[in-house]
């Protein structure tokens, strides 16, 4: 094609044609992503099967867009020397400029082995991302944010529980490869708690303790069981050692006060609410017992000898201007 009398590299019918071949690839494969969508929405509604639907949705998005792929490159490049070149090109160019997004894409991959997380589990990765996994797309994995009660500093901290923050981060698949992946719930979805109450040394320790003992024992006793069944399947999968799951008490000496520290284990969905039901059942129990929970705070047990001496005050008194000068209207003459 030339143009005032300058011809136009590349720019043909045929190539025109081509580019009219693609844009209706694309429109097609749009369409019948948008109908396959509609479809897995209106038969998969539960949300029991949001695994299914994520995975339908995935499998949805990756054929198509190897369909894509596909249907534009057989548009392009008719010749096999021709399109070996082209991918040869291709392949150097996107190596050197989308290296962040290939890594980012094989995390992607690695991801889907389900090895690291899966969509709806909870996750803590590097230091300041934690929350619940809700989507994982080819570069991205999304979370839904909850905070931490150990870091008020870190982001999200204002929560000061386990609980959500109302933030959806979305962080890239490439860093499963840099930073730690801690994930509550894959395999044993049970966490250790604690909770410390400071008591003064001169307090029943011992029936502080029981206090202690039976608030936790009344919330977790169930959670112990089906925590054991699922720690003997941790054990059959890797190496690790079985542990008592019953509440348990420890104590700490400190300078102030004896602190008595309540362990115990919990579900990892289901924390702040039973630390709060155990909390309440605690102070029930330390109020009917005569209990005191100690603080940081100073008895004032003595006091110097103070003595005024009445001379001195009245010497003082002398000493003052005007105070031997008669106040008029009191009787001065």
């Amino acid at each position: 094609m030339e143009v005032f009398d300058i011809r136009l590299l590349g720019v043909s019918a045929e190539s025109a044609q081509k580019l009219l071949l693609t844009i209706a690839l694309i429109v097609i494969v749009y369409a019948i992503r948008r109908v396959a969508l509609w479809l897995v929405r209106v038969l998969i509604r539960n949300r029991s099967s949001d695994q299914t639907r994520f995975w339908v949705r995935q499998s949805i998005g990756g054929g198509l867009t190897v369909v894509l792929i596909l249907g534009t490159m057989s548009i392009w490049f008719e010749e096999p020397n021709r399109l070996a070149a082209a991918l040869g090109i291709i392949t150097v160019a996107i190596g050197f400029s989308l290296q962040r997004l290939i890594l980012a894409i094989a995390g992607y991959f690695v991801i889907l082995q389900g090895k690291t997380y899966k969509v709806g589990e909870r996750v803590a990765i590097g230091e300041d991302v934690r929350g619940d996994v809700i989507g994982i797309g080819f570069v991205f994995t999304t979370l839904m944010e909850m905070g931490e009660p150990a870091d008020p500093s870190s982001p999200g901290g204002w929560v000061r529980s386990r609980q959500y923050t109302g933030r959806v981060i979305a962080i890239s698949n490439a860093v499963i490869f840099d930073a730690a992946v801690r994930n509550f719930t894959r395999d044993f979805p049970y966490v250790w708690e604690e909770i410390s109450v400071p008591i003064r040394y001169e307090a029943d320790r011992r029936r502080a303790e029981q206090i202690l003992l039976e608030a936790a024992q009344r919330h977790t006793v169930q959670l112990a069981e089906i925590g054991k069944a699922a720690l003997e399947t941790m054990q059959r999968l890797y190496y690790v050692r079985l542990v008592d799951l019953a509440p348990r008490v420890y104590y700490r000496i400190t300078d102030n006060w004896l602190e008595l520290t309540v362990r115990f284990v919990t579900g990892d969905r289901e924390i702040r609410d039973l630390k709060d039901a155990v909390t309440r059942d605690i102070l029930v129990g330390l109020d009917e017992a005569g209990i005191a929970i100690a603080s940081a705070t100073y008895d004032i047990v003595g006091f110097p000898p103070v003595r005024v001496n009445g001379a001195w005050r009245a010497a003082e008194r002398e000493d003052m201007p005007g105070a031997g000068a008669d106040i008029p209207g009191n009787g001065g003459e």
